[in-house]
Order: structure tokens, then C-alpha cells, then sequence
């Protein structure tokens, strides 16, 4: 049953993941979902392209992924770029 609750969490996460896609795609970058920590409310990501490197890329992890992910989904404290 555990398991079930994990793939609806990691489906809502993708999903709003989907809409910040496109603004980090415009910048040669992406976003994928690596791990969640349901118990935790941790959400671990990986930056892609050129965001992986990017100096600004903690400030796109917190004021653009953690932020929309925080908004559609109250259990989600933190987001840890991996």
C-alpha cells in the first residue's frame, strides 16, 4: 500500500515538474526527479544541460523548482539538488 502512495506523490511531483520544464529547457537546461522522501517531505532532483553547472542554478532549484513544487504540493519542505 506504501508503495502505491509513493507513485501517486512521485506523479504529482512529475507533473509540476512538466511545468517548469519549459523555462529551463529555453535555457538549455532540465530537471529530473531522482528520489522522494515522503516521510521527510524531501524532494531530490537533478539539474541537466547547462543548469547542471550553471552559477545561478541554486537560485533555479529554490525560487523556481522548490517554489512551484512547494505551491501545488503543501508536503514538500525541501528540495536537495543531487
Amino acid at each position: 500500500m506504501g508503495q502505491m502512495k509513493g507513485n501517486i506523490m512521485k506523479d504529482r511531483i512529475e507533473k509540476v515538474l512538466d511545468k517548469v520544464r519549459p523555462s529551463l529547457q529555453s535555457d538549455g537546461g532540465g530537471v529530473e526527479l531522482i528520489d522522494v522522501d515522503e516521510k521527510e517531505g524531501i524532494v531530490k532532483v537533478k539539474l541537466t544541460g547547462a543548469c547542471g553547472g550553471c552559477p545561478m542554478s541554486q537560485m533555479t532549484l529554490t525560487f523556481g523548482v522548490e517554489k512551484a513544487l512547494k505551491e501545488a504540493i503543501p508536503e514538500i519542505k525541501k528540495v536537495i539538488a543531487v
